[in-house]
């Protein structure tokens, strides 16, 4: 008798209760029961043949070789971006020093300037100061100067 049907019987009685020594046995029997059907759903599986492995082998074989070579497609593209951008930011930064040295050039040639403008202004009035100075007699009395100079030539 199969366990399903001990417990329709059980189910038609429902004021007695079975011996659980009844119960145990019929639980071990159901276990048993289906340990079997596990053991030969198993043997089943295993034993028949396989086929199909065998035609998808070379299309597993194919698909793998293809996932490689696109995984060495995209290292290669990757890397050859990367190479790219740093060149790209290699010659920006190249130019960029290439500006910072010409405006450091134009503001030293306009500083050079400023300071020979500077320094001919300095010069001149240093002349003027000079031929102020110079003088050996005011202005103001230079007509003495004159007479002196005539009266000590003998």
């Amino acid at each position: 008798m199969i366990f399903k049907d001990k417990l329709e019987g059980h189910r038609s009685q429902p004021d007695e209760l079975p011996a659980p020594a009844e119960l145990n046995s019929e639980l071990d029997e159901a276990l048993d029961n289906f340990r079997l059907s596990i053991h030969a759903w198993s043997e089943a599986a295993f034993s028949r043949p396989r086929t199909v492995v065998a035609a998808l082998a070379p299309r597993r074989v194919w698909r793998l070789a293809v996932g490689w070579a696109l995984g060495c497609v995209l290292l290669v593209g990757g890397a050859s971006a990367g190479l790219w951008e740093y060149q790209q930011w290699e010659m920006r930064s190249a130019s960029a020093r290439v500006a910072e040295q010409q405006r450091l050039v134009a503001q030293q040639r306009n500083q050079l300037a400023r300071q020979a403008e500077q320094q001919r202004l300095d010069e001149d009035l240093l002349a003027k100061v000079d031929r102020d100075v110079s003088r050996e007699v005011p202005s103001a009395m230079e007509p003495l100067a004159q007479l002196m100079a005539e009266g000590d030539t003998p």
